[in-house]
């Protein structure tokens, strides 16, 4: 038994030897939930001071290295600061939708971060339509921009919001139809059976090319679907001035700030899980030593999220019509002749084998 295994079974006993089985149940609930709320905030923190460090790496500058060695502290301090301003607002903004819109983004990222198998042991909620439950779940989180954007009752942030929900709907597609092109491999939506069947080699590995294709269409469509350059015609500065959170302030605009990293280490987790064999190792020695699974299944995220910052970095902002005929034009007819590639193929190797 792993020591996380042991930890985790200690607190269950205990729990239920204190209290009846249904409070006991529920307070494991709440224990597990508090557990992803302090990684999302420490992941969250990280992801901004390293977008800091590789854009410092692009632009041949320094980077944050004055506040704690080598700079490490500065996101903390910066969130010190987010935390002790004042939360402000327009005077002719619907005040209950205005403060509900940033949960709206917060829970829909912490939904999303729930079903990712870290290791075989480290996954809250194993459930049996993982991938149709990320996809549904990560959809939530556009309601909050354009809430946000809707309810500041700013011509900018309307805008913001207008252009995000054209975004994410036109994106969704690609991402979904990319992930459906795996799942046609694995014959199943359970993100544990998922990794399972690439115990014998990564999906991209065993999908060829199709599988090749899918994930360079995925991760496209991922940096539109989380609004990052260059695709952040929902921020747009040089337009919008901050587009749908231009009204917001303090710890309710750190939320939309922090749920933008979060989006990007889902986006990259879901490709770590689909296409490279999540908490697997490339050596086959994360059967013997169970823990390493989350060295190897961060390793692998961190690298596509380096991926989606160098995306940042290097392109140009594209315009609101160059960003529609990318999907509609060339990714969509890319994905629909994908997955019929991908299903001839799955079908001639069953084929082969009866």
């Amino acid at each position: 038994m792993t020591i996380a295994l042991s930890i985790t079974k200690n607190i269950h006993d205990w729990l239920y030897s204190i209290m009846p089985e249904t409070a006991a149940m529920y307070a494991e609930m709440v224990l597990i939930a508090l557990v992803y709320l302090g990684v999302f905030a420490i992941a969250g923190l990280f992801l901004v001071l390293l977008e800091r460090r590789v854009a410092a790496w692009f632009q041949l500058r320094i980077g944050p290295n004055r506040v704690g060695f080598q700079g490490l502290l500065q996101t903390m301090a910066d969130a010190i600061k987010l935390l002790s301003k004042e939360l402000t607002g327009t005077a002719k903004a619907d005040k209950f939708l205005y403060n509900l819109a940033p949960y709206f983004v917060i829970i829909s990222s912490l939904m999303a971060l729930s079903v990712f198998p870290f290791t075989q042991e480290f996954q809250a909620f194993d459930i049996n339509i993982g991938i149709f439950f990320l996809i549904a779940v990560s959809s939530i989180g556009v309601i909050g921009i354009l809430l946000g954007g809707w309810s500041s009752n700013n011509k900018f942030a309307m805008i913001g919001a207008m252009r995000s929900g054209v975004q994410t709907i036109s994106y969704e597609l690609s991402i979904g139809l990319s992930l459906l092109t795996m799942v046609l491999i694995t014959g199943s939506l359970q993100l544990s059976e998922i990794v399972e069947v690439q115990k014998s080699g990564w999906l991209i590995v065993q999908g060829h090319i199709p599988a090749i294709i899918a994930f360079m269409i995925y991760m496209i469509a991922g940096t539109a679907e989380t609004n990052r350059a260059p695709f952040d015609m929902v921020e747009a500065e040089s337009e919008l001035g901050a587009g749908f959170h231009t009204e917001y302030s303090g710890m309710k605009f750190a939320y939309f700030f922090l749920a933008e990293f979060i989006n990007m280490f889902i986006i990259a987790a879901i490709a770590t899980t689909v296409f490279f064999g999540a908490w697997l190792s490339p050596f086959g020695i994360t059967e013997s030593i169970p823990m390493l699974g989350v060295f190897w299944f961060l390793l692998k995220a961190l690298i596509l999220v380096f991926l989606m910052m160098w995306f940042r970095w290097t392109f140009p902002r594209l315009r609101i019509d160059q960003l529609l005929t990318l999907e509609w034009k060339y990714l969509l007819p890319l994905n629909l002749a994908n997955i019929v590639i991908m299903a001839l193929l799955v079908w001639h190797n069953l084929t082969i084998s009866f």
